[in-house]
């Protein structure tokens, strides 16, 4: 019978809730916070509005939305009564606080909440450079991946066209058919690898085309090295700034920078109540600063100065990251919670809501609406703003310099080979041409090979 009575009580009950709810539009308590509630407009939008509008198409309510008075999510005062949210819901003043609430324990006692639609947990957010961990291979670092192949680049190129250039003048190999050629492409390499030392590699070219490749090449390398040690030196001294911030234990044992979360929040809460010694001194370390902050948007726009690391929802934390590409939240997530829709004790809604919730999820609306709230604008922006390596298009004149003097060298060599052809074609009474072919194929040709491998065998002899 007491049963049968319960069921009677419970049916009457959800009929009166959904007679006042055709009668009358429900009413909806929020606070401001990007991405959760913005204002747009004489309206609101945001991941929270979107959410309520999908929940009430599912349960079939009307709603209206309005902003807490107080800005608060909601916490016992001295005198035990609730602000913010949690105090609009427990006074009646709204039949739902739909925004990043986080449930607890104490919250729980005085409102029914619905199953969570968003998980998180406790992070700390700081600016990038006290993030930055030391690379193994530091020696390479004032340079990017793309600068170090173009330098390769440089080298063979170089190496080769020196090998050319003494090949073809006739003042650096004269006699091809008897004289043995002194740049084979093994001694050229190591020639210009010496003057990446700043030191000689004999012998040294004798033509005014080898001597041009070659100043230009010392000229590249000299600048270069310049370049290098320039930002090495830079980069060391900007490590020796900071210290690597990864972990909360990181951020606990030094004192270089400041931290805090918003003052009266649950994460608050949790530091002040925390049992670990960890959390337990940074609570500590926080009441004695009173580095607290009122909102997040403070904390983000502390953290953004590079000196302070702002503790908060990681969820949260997130949005700040997406937006402003100096900042990095850490890897390490404490404290997991949820967020959840607060209604009044034994409001007959929390069901049907967590139902929704539930499908929202199945059916992938939820990370949805988290992609369309939370999408990044540091795409592709992220290396372009935080890297020091210096890039090719920073040294773009260098290569440019190094390339006009390559092609200069080379066709300094082919004039003075031309040169040596027509006082032979004109002795001889020979075709400049002919004789211009038949020097290149003694040099560059199966000639050219002869000659060096007699020069070896006499050597061997």
């Amino acid at each position: 019978m007491k049963s049968y009575m319960a069921l009677v009580f419970c049916v009457a009950a959800l009929s009166a809730w959904m007679i006042t709810a055709d009668s009358k539009d429900l009413s909806i308590t929020t606070i401001k916070q990007d991405p959760y509630t913005m204002s747009k407009g004489s309206e609101l939008e945001g991941y929270c509005i979107d959410l309520i509008s999908e929940l009430s198409k599912k349960v079939g309510f009307k709603f209206k939305v309005h902003l807490v008075k107080d800005n608060r999510y909601g916490a016992l005062d001295s005198s035990g009564n609730w602000n913010g949210m949690i105090g609009e819901i427990v006074r009646g003043e709204a039949d739902l606080a739909v925004a990043p609430l986080t449930l607890t324990a104490i919250r729980e006692q005085s409102v029914d909440t619905t199953t969570p639609f968003m998980q998180t947990g406790i992070g700390f957010l700081l600016h990038k450079d006290m993030a930055s961990e030391e690379s193994t291979f530091c020696l390479l670092s004032p340079f990017s991946t793309n600068m170090w192949v173009g330098v390769l680049i440089a080298f063979l190129l170089t190496g080769l066209c020196i090998f050319l250039v003494g090949r073809i003048s006739p003042a650096e190999w004269a006699e091809p058919e008897t004289e043995e050629h002194n740049f084979t492409l093994v001694h050229s390499f190591w020639y210009i690898t010496g003057a990446l030392t700043l030191q000689g590699a004999g012998p040294h070219p004798k033509a005014l085309s080898g001597r041009l490749v070659s100043a230009i090449w010392w000229l590249f390398v000299i600048l270069l090295l310049a370049c290098y040690f320039g930002n090495f030196n830079s980069m060391l001294h900007s490590n020796n700034k900071h210290v690597s911030i990864k972990t909360f234990e990181d951020l606990a044992n030094q004192d270089a920078i400041d931290y805090g979360t918003v003052e009266g929040g649950s994460t608050m809460l949790f530091f002040k109540f925390s049992k670990y010694p960890v959390y337990r001194r940074m609570y500590e370390h926080m009441e004695r600063k009173k580095s607290y902050v009122s909102s997040m948007e403070e904390g983000v726009r502390r953290s953004q100065e590079g000196n302070f690391a702002f503790i908060g929802e990681a969820v949260s934390l997130d949005l700040a990251v997406a937006r402003y590409c100096k900042l990095t939240r850490s890897q390490e997530v404490i404290a997991m919670r949820a967020y959840g829709i607060a209604a009044p004790l034994g409001s007959p809604l929390v069901k049907n809501l967590t139902k929704a919730i539930l499908q929202l999820s199945e059916s992938g609306e939820l990370m949805y609406l988290r992609d369309k709230w939370w999408a990044s604008s540091c795409v592709g922006a992220d290396k372009a703003q935080t890297s020091e390596a210096l890039q090719p298009h920073n040294l773009r004149g260098l290569f440019l310099l190094l390339g006009l003097g390559l092609g200069v060298g080379l066709l300094l060599a082919l004039l003075e080979l031309l040169s040596r052809a027509r006082n032979q074609a004109k002795d001889g009474k020979k075709s400049c041409c002919s004789v211009l072919t038949s020097e290149l194929n003694w040099r560059l040709g199966r000639g050219g090979e002869s000659a060096e491998q007699e020069s070896a065998d006499k050597s061997k002899a």
